[in-house]
């Protein structure tokens, strides 16, 4: 649109909402013939979303918008300057909302998908949008954003299916468009039957990508980067997920590396955290590598990209993998995690700091780092200098529990550069647990334990260099407050509803914040948007449950972890698997348990997922269990989660599951296992444990393979286990014997390993362990650095046969025992382990292990 400057061309006036009309004489002609078209993403029609795909083009033709065939008010002018040809078209005003349009002639070299390049100014300070057609059918609506001012001028791509020869293709101010831009010029691309390929690594390799429900890695075709590829997409449902991270919001582009096998297109669907993008239509290769370029709209931090076989889609490729421009490195162990941890003990305080102990049931014992800070006279704090800015505070604590044990409230008080902020609502009653396995709410049963919680809070808005503060003034009642570590982070505003394939709760008899039961009102609104094939949206808000949640092929969204949760009551309520493909994401589930009661508790989720289904985005605490996955599961993606505080494990996948995977994930302070894969009863295959970050667990161990086959913990971070626990445990402790491989690499355990006061052992920081059964099919461990064990750093231990051990490329650095301890009959190779710093020794050596030495060993 015009700027409120007259010329002898034009006449302005402001709307009431601030924007101004341009009015003129208009102009209209035959648009120009194009070039052919060089692209390949298809846009599935009626998506809101304002997405652009690009691809390798020859040159273009460019079409100037005053030639174009202009209507309903829309008009040539040339006030502002800049544009290309002889001026530009405007009359996008709100004076003529649902009739200006600029119509184009569009030459198509071949059939498919095309892009064109839109030349526009919109100086309204906010993205405006307009609808695009192609041959008469609407394409989707598109948003440009805002440029500096009227005399600004960007580009934006936006993929479009063109027929072979002439197309119409039009701009056009609907009446549910916001108009109000100056169109420059469209510059379009055609579809091609030769894509090009660019030099260059990829920054997200298909081999490495989550893939279920197909697509297998190969390495036979040559010219892929990495170590190989994914091929077997052609089963609908077939799928590949790339974790992402950005640095900021926004629509980024996307290169997909891809072959075809044969002389036609592929088809397959992209969506970015489990919205769908467009369908692409990637042209045919014939064998060779080629390169797609489109783009996907990415939040902040983690996210996923999936290529996913859709009803109607062939998926006839290959995929070696996806450039994303813009995106930033994941972590290399551990997870991309969207907050900031400042531990206590590094802060600025006046009060005492206790620790470092490792004694079980001290509370230094229970810390990150084993060490936390002490509040307990009036004044005292601990402050943090924000690195980045935040809006949004998780703070971990203990505070003394009621003679009672049923828990006691109190407030701690924060400050933002000297200005008290809020107060802060903490409280006893999800920690502190009394006597004997599975542990109780009485105090009189002694044994303490299990000290600290966590609470979060939105803030406002503190920009980085705000000092943070966190002081016991005279109204905070607690004796004491122990502070172990404090996370900030930049929480986007609640999610509105997605355009489509959504059904809210709210108009569905659902009603948030009401304080009464919504179990009932949830399931019967889950049944109803399943049977429209439509996912169900929870509002901003929490709903209480009180029994199972149903999840039979359901897709359950919320407005985000910070402002959608499901709220559980007395160890009661949670989301239940009953088959089919189900997807669960962006929301809290928070559990009103206080204790273990593992006969009548339920976990945040549960059960049979059927095959193909996504937990992502989940905040899970105060549960039994966070995860607890059955057969017939298969191909289930866990990631992004945070679970924190459960009574049991973090998660259990149990009994038959097949070719699933956690990710991406911070799991902390659980009473069991905080990552496990349980085969009891039916083998556990194919699965794996990789990129998480886990901190703390009592009772078990960090990440746990019990018996099955082909499965793997990879690329974690393990630290402070507390009691009974290793890092990382390879074991027939429980459940049936391996039958198959099983895989430890590239993890970092740092103070990990515990004693077992029921056994009067003690637990090595990696440890394999032969229970029940031998263990004779293959188990490696590779490329881990075990770092400050509480004992000895690896410990193969007990009565039965450890055969076919493979150690490679380890690191033990300081351990309060061994560096390699083995009490265990049977035989392993290895090569490249180094030990320093150990307090009893390199090696101890008993049980007629034998140990094949390879090159590359120092230290024992």
């Amino acid at each position: 649109m015009s700027s409120p400057r007259g010329t002898s061309r034009s006449t302005t006036s402001t709307s009431t909402d601030g924007r101004s009309r341009s009015r003129g004489r208009g102009s209209a002609g035959a648009a120009r013939l194009v070039s052919p078209f060089l692209l390949a993403a298809l846009a599935a029609a009626g998506l809101s979303a304002p997405l652009a795909a690009t691809a390798h083009a020859a040159a273009a033709v460019t079409l100037e918008a005053e030639s174009a065939v202009l209507s309903g008010g829309a008009r040539a002018e040339s006030e502002h300057p800049g544009y290309t040809g002889t001026g530009y078209a405007g009359g996008f005003t709100d004076g003529n909302k649902g009739t200006a349009s600029a119509t184009f002639t569009v030459q198509s070299t071949a059939a498919g998908t095309g892009s064109v390049a839109i030349r526009y100014a919109n100086g309204t300070g906010s993205p405006q949008t307009l609808s695009l057609y192609a041959n008469g059918t609407k394409v989707r609506q598109i948003s440009l954003p805002a440029t500096t001012n009227w005399d600004t001028w960007a580009v934006r791509q936006e993929p479009l299916p063109l027929a072979k020869g002439p197309n119409t293709v039009a701009l056009t101010f609907t009446t549910a468009n916001t108009g109000n831009i100056n169109l420059d010029s469209l510059t379009p691309t055609s579809p091609t039957t030769t894509p090009t390929d660019p030099a260059g690594p990829l920054s997200h390799q298909a081999e490495s990508a989550f893939a279920s429900g197909g697509p297998t890695a190969a390495s036979a075709v040559p010219g892929f980067s990495g170590s190989g590829y994914l091929t077997g997409f052609t089963a609908t449902g077939a799928r590949a997920v790339f974790s992402v991270a950005a640095p900021a919001a926004g629509t980024r582009q996307v290169a997909l590396r891809y072959r075809t096998p044969g002389a036609g297109a592929a088809t397959i669907t992209l969506t970015a955290n489990g919205a769908a993008v467009r369908r692409l239509t990637l042209p045919a290769t014939s064998g060779a590598w080629a390169t797609l370029t489109t783009d996907a709209p990415l939040r902040a931090q983690l996210n996923t990209l999936t290529l996913r076989t859709e009803a109607g889609d062939n998926g006839d490729l290959q995929l070696d993998g996806a450039e994303v421009t813009g995106s930033t490195p994941n972590a290399a162990r551990g997870a991309t995690l969207p907050y900031t941890v400042y531990e206590a003990e590094d802060g600025a305080t006046n009060a005492g700091v206790t620790g470092p102990d490792r004694t079980y049931k001290t509370l230094a014992s229970e810390a990150s780092g084993r060490r936390a800070v002490v509040l307990d006279q009036s004044g005292e704090y601990v402050q943090f200098t924000l690195a980045k800015a935040a809006n949004a505070v998780t703070v971990r604590y203990s505070v003394p529990d009621n003679a009672a044990g049923t828990g006691t409230g109190a407030t701690l008080s924060m400050y933002a550069n000297g200005v008290h902020s809020k107060d802060l609502a903490l409280t006893s009653k999800y920690s502190w647990v009394y006597g004997a396995y599975p542990y109780g709410n009485d105090p009189s049963q002694g044994d303490a334990h299990r000290f600290f919680d966590e609470t979060r809070t939105l803030t406002g808005e503190f920009p980085a260099g705000t000092v943070l503060k966190f002081q016991k003034d005279a109204g905070d009642t607690a004796a004491s407050y122990a502070i172990d570590l404090v996370e900030t982070e930049s929480v986007p505003a609640a999610a509105a509803m997605p355009a489509t394939g959504f059904v809210s709760a709210a108009t569905l008899g659902v009603t948030a914040n009401d304080g009464g039961d919504d179990t009932a009102a949830l399931n019967n609104a889950l049944s109803t948007a399943t049977g429209q094939g439509k996912g169900l949206w929870l509002p901003a808000g929490t709903y209480d449950i009180s029994g199972s949640v149903n999840l039979t092929g359901a897709v359950l969204r919320g407005a985000g972890e910070w402002h959608t949760a499901l709220r559980g009551k007395n160890g009661k309520g949670g989301l239940f698997g009953r088959g089919g493909t189900s997807t669960v994401q962006d929301l809290a589930i928070s559990g009103e348990a206080d204790h273990r009661d593992d006969g009548d508790s339920d976990a945040a989720v549960e059960g049979d997922f059927g095959s193909g289904s996504t937990f992502q985005n989940l905040w899970i605490q105060h549960s039994k269990v966070g995860l607890w996955i059955d057969a017939p599961t298969r191909g289930l993606l866990a990631t992004g989660l945070r679970i924190r505080d459960t009574y049991a494990d973090g998660v259990n996948l149990h009994k038959g599951t097949t070719g699933t995977e956690v990710s991406q994930s911070s799991v902390r302070n659980t009473g069991d296992d905080a990552l496990a894969l349980w085969s009891e009863a039916q083998a556990v295959t194919d699965c794996v444990l990789r990129f998480n970050t886990v901190q703390l667990p009592l009772l078990a161990n960090g990440a746990a393979i019990y018996g099955g086959s082909g499965n793997r913990i990879e690329d974690n971070l393990v630290s402070d286990t507390v009691t009974g626990a290793a890092g990382i445990a390879v074991s027939t402790r429980f459940g049936i014997p391996f039958s198959g491989p099983a895989t430890v690499q590239r993890n970092t355990l740092s103070r990990a390993g515990g004693y077992e006061p029921n056994w009067q052992s003690k637990l090595g920081a990696l440890w394999v362990y032969a229970d029940t059964s031998d263990i004779t099919t293959p188990v490696l461990l590779q490329d881990n650095d075990v770092l400050d064990s509480t004992y000895s750093g690896l410990l193969v231990s007990w009565q039965k046969n450890v055969a076919n051990l493979t150690v490679k490329n380890t690191r033990i650095d300081k351990a309060g025992g061994y560096g390699i301890e083995i009490n265990a009959a049977g035989s392993g190779t290895f090569s490249g382990v180094a030990v320093t710093g150990t307090a009893s020794g390199g090696l101890s050596l008993a049980g007629g292990f034998a140990v094949n030495r390879g090159a590359g060993n120092s230290g024992w």
